[in-house]
């Protein structure tokens, strides 16, 4: 089994990189802390949410190109990650050192899941050694977790815990919410025709700070997709709004840790209820289609 320590970054293409950059900054509240290449033949802008070196790039790209990255322990676990893959007739890319320096990791290969979600597994991901500042009054605590698109749920659900180490925390519908340490889930498989990220969550401290993005959301004109609310599952309060290309973000705030080795998954509908304990109804195709 390839043991996943934590969720590290999400790399995604876009066509408009000036204008995912004035969001990622203005709106989300990351800030920029370097980038690779050059505007004429394709740029990587890099930013900070947390301690770690960065938790989101933006790239010159195909706006459905979405990599998402897991850490494991060293150069021994990695080997041994991508025989196993191999194993099990995964096509797995070994990082080059420069590939490795793009990806401010030590080393790191990249395979893809049975649905086609891009994974790096790396090892030594840089952390900063500057405190992070948000570039706007977010409370941002830090990048927590992914929803992830997948075309046969039960299908990737046996991978993500038989092949890797996730343990199923809850589930809505089919939809699995996974955890890979104490936190209630750090990835959730959501059905969908295609593969990619469904939406990125960064934690912030608190109701007030959720709040207050939600005003400050309406104001600048970004569209709220659900939410403000709670999950009935993980116990968070959440907002869920609009990025560029597409991508949904979530703010939340008082997620549930999970400790009882012998926790047994919660079974809730795929339903508005199974989303939300407050009301709120989800304007996100992923949270309406069973």
């Amino acid at each position: 089994m390839i043991n996943l320590l934590d969720i590290r970054y999400v790399r995604l293409g876009t066509r408009d990189i000036v204008g995912a950059t004035r969001y990622a900054e203005k709106i989300l509240g990351l800030r920029e802390c370097t980038r690779h290449g050059h505007s004429k033949n394709g740029q990587q802008v890099y930013f900070r949410s947390d301690d770690r070196d960065h938790t989101l790039v933006y790239f010159d790209g195909d706006p459905g190109d979405h990599t998402t990255a897991f850490e494991v322990t060293d150069e021994a676990a990695l080997d041994a990650a991508a025989a196993q893959l191999e194993r099990l007739g995964r096509a797995v890319h070994r990082g080059t050192p420069a590939q490795a320096d793009e990806r401010r990791v030590r080393a790191f290969i990249n395979f893809r899941d049975p649905t086609g979600n891009a994974i790096d597994l790396v090892v030594g991901p840089y952390h900063s050694g500057v405190r992070f500042s948000p570039t706007r009054d977010v409370g941002t605590t830090g990048f927590s977790h992914v929803g992830l698109r997948t075309t046969d749920p039960v299908r990737d659900e046996k991978f993500w815990t038989e092949v890797l180490n996730a343990k199923v925390s809850d589930r809505i519908g089919k939809a699995p919410l996974l955890r890979i340490d104490e936190v209630h889930h750090k990835i959730a498989l959501f059905p969908s025709a295609h593969a990619g990220v469904q939406h990125i969550n960064h934690q912030v401290q608190s109701i007030d700070d959720i709040m207050r993005s939600w005003y400050f959301l309406q104001k600048e004109g970004v569209r709220v997709v659900f939410g403000p609310g709670r999950h009935p599952t993980s116990g968070a309060m959440f907002l869920y709004f609009e990025g560029p290309d597409g991508m949904v973000y979530e703010y939340s705030s008082g997620v549930r840790s999970i400790t009882d080795p012998d926790h047994q998954p919660r079974q809730f509908p795929f339903h508005p209820t199974g989303f939300c304990m407050w009301g709120s109804r989800p304007d996100i195709p992923e949270f309406k289609d069973a």
